[in-house]
């Protein structure tokens, strides 16, 4: 295939929608499809097998995404960097907010999430323990901890990072 067989417009609103979704920026979006479109021009007569020209240009759109992270990545010198201020750990305020809530939940839930949170039994030895079976055992952890949730956002405003650490932590006045 070459540059002629290419219908460019097509394929880039197609690339927008896929470079958007990754940098959350329109103009940066903008600029990185037309570095992919100079590169795919460029290099187009390189590609032997049509069927594989969708691919290689997304290959190089992510190439080009990623080529534009390091690009721009900071680099921190740690003279820089406020050592004696420690950050506030939201972790914590959501762990002293759900030491709050357990004893608030039913104890038919409660006793069998304590059990496996607090005391880190398994679900099997719950339900051992409580002579419940173990399907219902399961199912009392799962809604004890469902109403957790719901309980905390009720009271707080959370946001997690990809790795579910707490990066905000905003008390919507009830707690915290």
């Amino acid at each position: 295939m070459t540059a002629v067989d290419l219908n460019w417009n097509s394929v880039q609103n197609e690339l927008k929608g896929f470079v958007y979704k990754r940098v959350k920026d329109k103009a940066l979006t903008e600029d990185i499809v037309h570095d992919v479109f100079l590169k795919v021009q460029s290099k187009i007569h390189q590609v032997k097998e049509s069927d594989k020209l969708f691919g290689w240009i997304y290959q190089i759109t992510r190439n080009t995404i990623t080529d534009h992270y390091r690009k721009n990545a900071k680099n921190i010198n740690p003279k820089d960097i406020d050592w004696e201020s420690s950050p506030p750990n939201f972790n914590d305020c959501v762990s002293n907010a759900i030491s709050e809530l357990i004893p608030t939940l039913p104890e038919i839930y409660r006793v069998p999430l304590e059990m496996t949170e607090l005391q880190n039994m398994s679900q099997i030895d719950v339900a051992e323990k409580l002579k419940l079976n173990y399907t219902t055992a399961k199912a009392r952890v799962q809604r004890a901890r469902q109403m957790l949730r719901e309980k905390l956002n009720e009271i707080l405003i959370i946001k997690t990072d990809g790795y579910g650490n707490v990066i905000i932590c905003k008390d919507r006045g009830l707690c915290c």
